[in-house]
């Protein structure tokens, strides 16, 4: 070994090691980034070892609900036609970076229709207006794309918020079908009975339930609330169950609360949209009962409209506040509640009644609870939708029937174990169907008792107040309470410390910067422009200024101001 080490050859190797050992380093990560998905690639894959065909399926879904749903399709296609099937999840993440990914490939497969197939000249004006829905109706780019059917190579996108699916459908990423065979405007066809007020209906209080055209559909209800852990806020002297949004700004939660980025989740700024059109309703109530004078009707709930806006921020910011993170996974909040890492978090209801089941005792008592506060939350859909250019339309098709029609359905909602139930574990969701609820069925279900129909006319979701500012909810929650959440939960304690010095609060809850003639405004034409460094601009601008706030804030009330 000594004589080796000595050889001519291995000290020139040893020498030379020795002299370049930063950019091997850096090489060997480089190879490591390269091939540690392969090496830590699970031993068995989840594709059959033969399959017929591929159905390739974008989610944001849980793995309960993915496995459920394959599992389930897969055995009644192969019970149907002898096909084995391979069913092909791509879970990029959530509602977000899936909206990134479609735009990332349609992009990318129209670029190569557009100058391969039709001999043009690709441009940045050609990336943009593409997938555009606000381009000219006679731009170039936009009427070949919806003319064309390239793909993303992905059959259907299942899941999210009905915001988001409606972002796609009017980009042109989904479609309809022939009208026939494949898509939704085909079911509609083969199955009329399925959509309508016995059915889906195409809205339920102001909330979409499905796309006129047939280019998206409601696979399930949906509706956010809070989750909570009653041993946790026992502990903290809490005696009551959370049951109002409002309960959350309490000081006795601070650093108890979790969070999901509403950056990162769609269902997350739907969640904080309700909340701030409760404020609003509540103050256009407020207006009604005591009309200043000489106002309209109209401009009483303008009014209320503005003030609501202000008064769900500052709840937002209160929320925020007592927030021990902001996960970028909104899966880890019920996760946190039920360990007690956590008093309460805010997250849909699949996600908290899951949790309350699973550490439900013998007795049928829990530790964890989920209420959806009445009034404050709407009952919206998860939706599902073909994708443009979809590989295979026949079986995305029979898919999105096999969802929509009664073994979907009963998947959703049965217990566990029920004739036409989950396999495994209980999903917790609420059918989409009206006609579905009957006495038989209801009994079946795991929430039967929960009457969402009935319970959706206690919220009517207004568009017109903050659908054109869903974009700037998801922007300002990020920049205000998100990227600031340092400074802002540091304040938030001095000002609790220091017995909430009414000056301190005033300044930390200083929102005039966002006010509602702002975010409709300036703000959301910013953001709706898709133009990056305008958009990196303005966060920076109002991330700096709310920080400054907060840091001034947190000095005044420890002086006692």
């Amino acid at each position: 070994m000594k004589a080796l080490l000595q050889h001519p050859h291995t000290r020139a190797f040893v020498d030379w090691l020795h002299h370049w050992r930063k950019e091997v380093a850096v090489v060997l990560a480089m190879l490591l980034t390269l091939t540690g998905p392969f090496l830590l690639k699970p031993a068995q894959s989840t594709a059959p070892a033969h399959y017929d065909r591929r159905l390739v399926i974008i989610s944001p879904h849980h793995d309960r609900i993915r496995e459920e749903f394959g599992q389930a399709f897969a055995a009644h296609w192969k019970k149907n036609t002898g096909q084995t099937l391979f069913i092909d999840w791509r879970v990029p993440g959530g509602t977000s970076e899936i909206a990134m990914l479609i735009k990332s490939e349609a992009t990318a497969a129209f670029q190569q229709h557009w100058q391969r197939d039709l001999k043009k000249a690709w441009s940045p004006s050609v990336a943009q207006n593409c997938l555009n829905a606000k381009a000219p109706p006679d731009d170039e780019a936009r009427k070949a794309y919806l003319a064309s059917n390239v793909g993303t190579g992905m059959d259907v996108f299942f899941g999210g918020g009905a915001y988001d699916i409606e972002q796609q459908a009017k980009a042109g990423t989904l479609v309809a079908g022939d009208g026939e065979k494949t898509g939704i405007s085909g079911l509609m066809k083969k199955h009329p009975d399925w959509f309508g007020e016995k059915g889906i209906p195409e809205k339920l209080s102001g909330e979409p339930f499905r796309d006129s055209q047939g280019r998206w559909c409601g696979a399930c209800l949906s509706s956010s609330g809070i989750v909570f852990n009653r041993d946790v806020l026992r502990r903290l002297g809490i005696t009551a169950d959370p049951d109002s949004w409002d309960d959350l700004a309490d000081t006795r939660y601070y650093g108890q609360i979790a969070l999901s980025d509403p950056g990162k989740s769609g269902s997350v700024t739907k969640a904080l949209e309700m909340l701030i059109q409760q404020q609003m309703q509540i103050a256009i109530d407020r207006l009604k009962a005591n009309p200043p004078p000489k106002l309209t009707p109209e401009q009483i709930e303008a009014q209320g409209v503005a003030e609501g806006w202000n008064e769900g921020l500052r709840l937002i910011l209160r929320i925020s506040a007592n927030a021990r993170y902001f996960t970028d996974f909104s899966t880890k909040i019920p996760l946190e509640v039920a360990k007690g890492d956590a008093a309460a978090g805010m997250c849909i209801d699949f996600y908290g009644r899951s949790a309350e089941e699973d550490v439900r005792k013998a007795d049928g008592t829990s530790r964890v609870g989920f209420i959806a506060p009445l009034g404050g939350t709407s009952i919206s859909v998860d939706p599902i939708g073909l994708l443009r250019g979809a590989p295979d339309p026949e079986l995305a098709t029979a898919f999105i029937e096999f969802v929509l029609g009664e073994p979907g359905q009963k998947l959703w909602s049965f217990r566990s174990g029920e004739p036409g139930g989950p396999k495994q574990h209980a999903l917790r969701r609420l059918s989409a169907r009206r006609d579905l609820y009957t006495p038989e069925n209801t009994a079946r279900m795991s929430d039967g008792k929960e009457e969402p129909f009935e319970k959706a006319k206690a919220f009517t979701y207004h568009p017109e107040r903050t659908a054109s500012a869903f974009s700037a909810i998801r922007f300002l929650v990020r920049v205000i309470c998100v990227d600031s959440h340092d400074e802002l939960h540091a304040a938030w304690k001095d000002i609790i410390d220091n017995g909430m010095p009414e000056r301190a609060v005033k300044v930390l809850e200083d929102l005039t910067r966002v006010k509602y003639e702002a975010a409709t405004g300036n703000i959301s034409k910013i953001l709706s422009a898709r133009d990056k460094a305008q958009e990196t601009r303005l966060a920076r601008e109002l991330g700096d200024a709310f920080r400054t706030q907060f840091i001034r804030a947190g000095t005044m009330a420890r002086r006692g101001m």
